[in-house]
C-alpha cells in the first residue's frame, strides 16, 4: 500500500478526478503540451503589437501619437485582465479549462483582425500620407469600431490564457520528488526561452510576412497556429495533474480589510495570543507589528467568543480572521511599494513598440536589395534578452559567486539593475532621435521618402533596454513569487503581470499629457502627427528625467523592505522566516 501511494501526487488528481498516478500523468511531456500554447500567444500578441503603430498610421491614416495609445491601450489591457483569468481560474474555471475556453477567443479574435486588415470596407481609401497627408482620410467609426472588437478580443484571450499557462505547467510536477523539483526548474527556464522564441518568431517572420506579402495572411498563420496549439493541448487531458482550486486570493484579502474595517473602532490587545488563529501550528505566520490596523480582523469580539459554535466550525471570514490571514495579506501590502516603481520602466518598454517603430519606417532600412521591415527592429530587443540571460548565467553568476559567496543577484538587485539600463536606453532614444531629426531638417521636403540615417542607429536604445527587460523580468518574477504567501502565489504572479499592464497605460496617459500641453494649432508640438516636425527626442528626454526620479524612489523602497524583513514580531521569531 505504501509503495502504491509513492506513486500518487497527494495534491493533484488525473481527468477522473482520483488521486493522479505519477506513471501516467504530469512530467515533462504534458508540460511541453501546455508550452505549444504559449509559444502561439506569443507568436500572436507580439506580433501584433509590434507592427500594429505602422498599420494605423499608414494604412487607417491616424496620427502618431493616436496610433501610440491604441497599442500601449491594447497591450495593457492584455496583461491587465490577466487579473480577471486568475480570479476566473482559482475561483470558477480551473486552470484547464481557463487555457481552453481564452486560447479559443484568442484564436477568434486573431481571426477577426485578419477580416479587419482584408476587407477594404474595413480601411479608409488608400492614400500616400507622405504627399498628399491633408487629402488622406481617416478610418471612419465602423472601421475602427471593427478594429478595435478585434484587438479587444485578442486582448481578453491572452489575459485569461497567459494567467494560468506557467501555473499549469508547474501543476504537471511534484516539488516532494527531488526528480521532479529538478524538472520544474528546468521547466521554468524553457518557460522563458520559449517565450522568447515566441517573440523572436513574431519580430522576423510575422512581421516581414505583413509588410512584404499581405497583413492578413500573417494573422491568419497566428489563428490557425492557435487552433493547432488547442488541439496540441487537449491532446494531453488525460495525461495533464488537475489541482483543486483553494479560491481567490483576492476575495482573502477583501475578507481582512472588511473585517477590519467593521472592527475599526476595538483596540488590539497587548497580548497577541487573544487573536484568533485557526491554522496548524507548522503552517502559522507569526504575528508582525507593521500595519497593526489589520490586526483588528483577528479580534475576538465579545459576541462571538460567546457563541455557542460547534466544535470545528469556521467562523465567518467576513468578520474575523486568522493572524495568519491577516499576516498573509500584510505580506501582500509591503510587496506594493516595490511593485509602484517597477511600473516605469515598462512605460519605456512602451516605447520599443510605437516610436522606435515609427522612427524606424523614416530611417533608411535597406541592406542590398532587402528592406527590413520597421517593427523587425525589434530583433535586436530580443537578441539583447538572449545574450544577457547566456552572460548573466555562465559568467556573472559564477563571477558573482566566487566573489560574494552568492550564486547571482538578489531579485532587488536585478530589477536595480534593469531601471538603470532602461535609463540609459531612454537617454540613448533621445539622442538618436535628435541626430535623426537634424538630418531631417537638412532635407529639402522632410515629408517624402526615407531620411538617409541608416536604422541601425537605433540599435542601442533595442539593445539597453532588452538586457533591462532581461534582469528586470526575471527579477520581478522571482521576486514577487518569493516572497508572497504560499496561498497567494497566483495573486502575486497576477500583481507582477499588472506592473506592465499599468507601464502601458501611462505611457498613453504621458503621450495624452504631452500632446495637450505641447501641440498648437496646427496639430504640431513634441508629438507631431508627422515626427519629423516634433521633437521626439524631447519627449525621450522627458522619460529619462521620470525614470531617475523613479529609481530614487525605487532605492528608498527597497531599503524600507530590506529593514521591514528584519523587523522583530512580538513573538520573537525572525521576520525573515516570514518572508
Amino acid at each position: 500500500m505504501e509503495e502504491k501511494m509513492s506513486w500518487t501526487v497527494a495534491d493533484a488528481v488525473d481527468y477522473k478526478e482520483f488521486p493522479a498516478d505519477k506513471s501516467r500523468t504530469g512530467g515533462w511531456v504534458t508540460a511541453a503540451l501546455i508550452l505549444g500554447i504559449e509559444i502561439c500567444e506569443r507568436l500572436s500578441t507580439i506580433g501584433i503589437a509590434v507592427n500594429l503603430v505602422t498599420y494605423l498610421v499608414g494604412t487607417m491614416h491616424l496620427p502618431s501619437s493616436t496610433s501610440a495609445n491604441i497599442v500601449t491601450d491594447f497591450a495593457g489591457t492584455s496583461f491587465l485582465l490577466c487579473l480577471l483569468g486568475g480570479f476566473l481560474a482559482d475561483t470558477f474555471l480551473g486552470r484547464y479549462k481557463t487555457i481552453a475556453i481564452f486560447s479559443l477567443i484568442q484564436a477568434l479574435g486573431t481571426a477577426a483582425l485578419a477580416i479587419s486588415v482584408k476587407l477594404p470596407q474595413l480601411r479608409p481609401p488608400h492614400c500616400d500620407m507622405t504627399t498628399a497627408k491633408n487629402n488622406c482620410k481617416q478610418a471612419n467609426e465602423f472601421q475602427m469600431g471593427f478594429l478595435y472588437m478585434a484587438l479587444y478580443i485578442i486582448a481578453l484571450g491572452t489575459g485569461g490564457l497567459k494567467s494560468s499557462v506557467s501555473g499549469f505547467g508547474t501543476d504537471q510536477f511534484d516539488e516532494k520528488d527531488d526528480k521532479e523539483k529538478a524538472q520544474m526548474a528546468y521547466f521554468f527556464n524553457r518557460f522563458f526561452f520559449f517565450i522568447s522564441t515566441g517573440t523572436l518568431m513574431a519580430v522576423t517572420v510575422l512581421v516581414y510576412i505583413q509588410d512584404q506579402v499581405d497583413r492578413s495572411w500573417a494573422y491568419a498563420i497566428c489563428s490557425i497556429s492557435m487552433f493547432i496549439a488547442i488541439l496540441v493541448f487537449l491532446s494531453g487531458t488525460k495525461r495533464y495533474r488537475y489541482k483543486k482550486s483553494k479560491g481567490s486570493p483576492i476575495v482573502q484579502i477583501f475578507q481582512v480589510i472588511v473585517a477590519a474595517t467593521r472592527k475599526r473602532k476595538m483596540t488590539v490587545p497587548s497580548d497577541v495570543a487573544l487573536l484568533y488563529e485557526n491554522y496548524p501550528e507548522a503552517s502559522r505566520i507569526g504575528h508582525t507589528e507593521q500595519f497593526r490596523f489589520l490586526d483588528k480582523a483577528a479580534i475576538v469580539a465579545e459576541e462571538e467568543s460567546e457563541r455557542n459554535e460547534p466544535v470545528g466550525s469556521v467562523p465567518n471570514p467576513w468578520k474575523l480572521c486568522s493572524v495568519t490571514r491577516v499576516e498573509e495579506v500584510k505580506m501582500m501590502v509591503k510587496l506594493l511599494p516595490i511593485w509602484a516603481t517597477t511600473i516605469i520602466f515598462w512605460t519605456t518598454y512602451a516605447q520599443m513598440m510605437t516610436f522606435s517603430v515609427e522612427q524606424a519606417s523614416t530611417m533608411e532600412r535597406s541592406i542590398g536589395k532587402f528592406q527590413i521591415p520597421a517593427g523587425s527592429l525589434s530583433v535586436f530587443f530580443v537578441l539583447a534578452i538572449l545574450i544577457t540571460l547566456a552572460v548573466n548565467d555562465r559568467l556573472i553568476m559564477p563571477v558573482w559567486k566566487k566573489w560574494k559567496g552568492q550564486p547571482g543577484f538578489t531579485n532587488l538587485q536585478r530589477i536595480a539593475i534593469g531601471l538603470v539600463l532602461s535609463t540609459l536606453g531612454m537617454a540613448s532614444a533621445a539622442l538618436t532621435e535628435r541626430k535623426r531629426l537634424s538630418v531631417a531638417k537638412g532635407m529639402r521636403t522632410m515629408s517624402t521618402g526615407p531620411v538617409p540615417i541608416s536604422v541601425f542607429f537605433l540599435i542601442p536604445q533595442f539593445f539597453l533596454i532588452g538586457s533591462g527587460e532581461a534582469f528586470i523580468y526575471t527579477g520581478q518574477l522571482d521576486f514577487f513569487i518569493t516572497q508572497s504567501p504560499k496561498g497567494m502565489k497566483t495573486m502575486s504572479t497576477g500583481l507582477f503581470l499588472s506592473t506592465l499592464s499599468l507601464g502601458f497605460f501611462v505611457s498613453s496617459f504621458l503621450v495624452s499629457i504631452v500632446k495637450k500641453v505641447t501641440g498648437s494649432k496646427d496639430g504640431q508640438g513634441w508629438l507631431a502627427d508627422n515626427i519629423n516636425y516634433g521633437r521626439l527626442d524631447y519627449f525621450y528626454g522627458l522619460v529619462s528625467v521620470l525614470c531617475v526620479l523613479n529609481f530614487v524612489a525605487y532605492l528608498v523602497s527597497a531599503r524600507w523592505y530590506n529593514k521591514r524583513k528584519l523587523t522583530k514580531p512580538s513573538n520573537g521569531s525572525s521576520a525573515e522566516d516570514k518572508c
